[in-house]
């Protein structure tokens, strides 16, 4: 798991969107078993295997007036194409299994999903990405403005996950979980890569880099 640690301004939730193919490059390029891509929509990067779960959980994240259910299927939907149609029967069964997996707590699966709490909204995201069965998750702040309890359900997870292979970038700006869960830290300033730490350097190291030349 790779953890971008970021300063304000950063340019860290710019990075995400960019890998996203939310945004269009200025330079360099994205390299994927050693070819380079170029993703101009979310579509084209989902159909490569990527996933994003958004920092604004509320205004990018969930949508309000859907169920879980629906929540849930949106990905999967976008990767198959709007010829092949998920069907209720297959929402369901999807929705099922995520819905176990990760724990979400929620009446019954046509519940909306503004009525859960933000811990369970956040794993609905998460939910609607792991359904896309991704081969790089971005993670933008995903324990942001939750309860602690649901904070640790949500990282136990993205680490087992990442233990499994799902390659994992993951942004957070809460620096016990950046050293905690890395495997390589990388620290960005204006847009730009300061350095990079391997994952078992503490916090100390990585306020230091922080520092440098600031």
């Amino acid at each position: 798991m790779s953890v971008a640690h970021h300063l304000l301004g950063s340019g860290r939730t710019e990075l995400a969107r960019l890998l996203f193919g939310l945004d269009r490059i200025d330079s360099g390029e994205l390299v994927m078993d050693g070819e380079p891509v170029r993703f101009d929509s979310p579509s084209q990067a989902i159909r490569h295997g990527l996933a994003m779960c958004p920092e604004e959980r509320k205004h990018d994240g969930i949508v309000a007036e859907l169920s879980v259910r629906e929540n849930i299927a949106l990905a999967l939907q976008a990767r198959m194409g709007l010829w092949n149609f998920l069907t209720p029967a297959r929402q369901q069964a999807i929705a099922e299994r995520f819905v176990r997996m990760l724990g979400i707590k929620t009446a019954d699966l046509d519940t909306p999903v503004a009525l859960l709490s933000g811990g369970n909204q956040q794993k609905v995201v998460l939910a609607r990405w792991l359904a896309t069965e991704p081969r790089l998750m971005i993670l933008d702040e995903p324990t942001r403005g939750i309860d602690v309890a649901a904070k640790q359900e949500i990282m136990n997870e993205i680490l087992g996950l990442a233990r499994e292979g799902l390659a994992v970038l993951f942004i957070s700006s809460e620096m016990d979980e950046v050293v905690r869960v890395a495997d390589r830290i990388v620290v960005l300033r204006d847009r730009r890569k300061v350095g990079e730490l391997p994952g078992d350097s503490s916090e100390q190291a990585v306020y230091h880099l922080i520092a440098s030349d600031a």
